[in-house]
Order: C-alpha cells, then sequence, then structure tokens
C-alpha cells in the first residue's frame, strides 16, 4: 500500500495498527519477523518486569501510538514514567515516552530508523534504543551527540530515566 495523506487528528483518532504518521502521510510499518518479536517480547519482560516491581511507569508495545512532533510513532518498546503519565489513556499517547525503543528489521532503512531516534529526541524523549538483531548491538541515544553502541558483553542500563534497572546486552538476543 503506498502513503495516503491524512491529518494528524485523523491519524490519532483512529487506530491504525500497522502504520505510523509522519510528514503529512499514512506510512505502514514492516511486517516483523519471529526474531524481531523475541527481541521486542524479551525487552517487554525485562523492562516491564522490573517498572511494575518498582511501579515506575508503564511499558508500551508497538500496538501503542505516541504524538511524536506533528507525527504519530510505534516504537517498538517504549516506557513512560510514573509522574508523566496521561490521566487519559483510552488514546493515543500526547507525550512521547521517556524511553523508546527500535528493534531494527530487515525491512528496516538505516537513515529511518535515524529519522526516528531524531525525532524522538526533538519531541523529548530522553533516550532511545535502536536494537540491532543481527549484530547483536544496542546503540543508546541520549541526544544526536551523545550515543554509546553496546554489545552482548555489556551491560544495559536505564541510567536515570528508568532508575536501578540493568540487564546484561545477551539477555535481551537470547
Amino acid at each position: 500500500m503506498s502513503a495516503k495523506s491524512i491529518t494528524l487528528e485523523e491519524f490519532l483518532a483512529n487506530d491504525y495498527e500497522s502504520y505510523e504518521y509522519t510528514k503529512g502521510e499514512l506510512v505502514p510499518m514492516g511486517d516483523p519477523t519471529m526474531e524481531h518479536g523475541e527481541v521486542s517480547s524479551n525487552l517487554v519482560i525485562l523492562l516491564g518486569t522490573y517498572v511494575r516491581q518498582h511501579r515506575l511507569g508503564r511499558i508500551y508495545t508497538a500496538a501503542t501510538t505516541f504524538q511524536i512532533g506533528p507525527g504519530g510513532r510505534k516504537p517498538d518498546v517504549a516506557f513512560v514514567s510514573q509522574e508523566r503519565l496521561p490521566e487519559n489513556r483510552r488514546q493515543a499517547s500526547p507525550i512521547p515516552p521517556d524511553l523508546a525503543i527500535e528493534v531494527v528489521s530487515p525491512t528496516d532503512k538505516t537513515y529511518e530508523i535515524q529519522e526516528k531516534v531524531l525525532e524522538y529526541l526533538a519531541a523529548g524523549a530522553r533516550m532511545v534504543w535502536v536494537v540491532e538483531p543481527v549484530l547483536k548491538t544496542i546503540t543508546v541515544y541520549r541526544s544526536p551527540n551523545d550515543i554509546r553502541t553496546l554489545t552482548i558483553n555489556d551491560s544495559l542500563t536505564g541510567e536515570n530515566v528508568i532508575e536501578g534497572f540493568q540487564c546484561s546486552g545477551a539477555e535481551i538476543f537470547e
């Protein structure tokens, strides 16, 4: 399906499953692979367990739309801190997540992932993780100039976004 022009309000008011909204257009998301699903699930379980246990906020999956500037994005996994949770959660999120996570799929283009990272940061996300299943790396973005790449041998932390969270890079790719 080619891109379809709609307004941001129309996108946020409707459930466009498997679509994001950017540059005034409804854009289809690629079909995730089993590997993508496994990595995303590992992240949801690891983060979700920690966040719930410590009552830090909520973890969201790619079914959740976040308003990111003039667009709507669906990160593969996202975290919103307790103090920032919108009162009305029966709609798309009017705020960006504190942490947005993109798991790279075979159909993803590098520049499109980089555009998403910059959009998340510009909209107010405090941190973005780009998880690359083929290389088994996690790139942590705090700003366009504060970037670190971790491997399966490194420890991934929530820094000051999900305080106290820690796991090995290997756990993400199990």
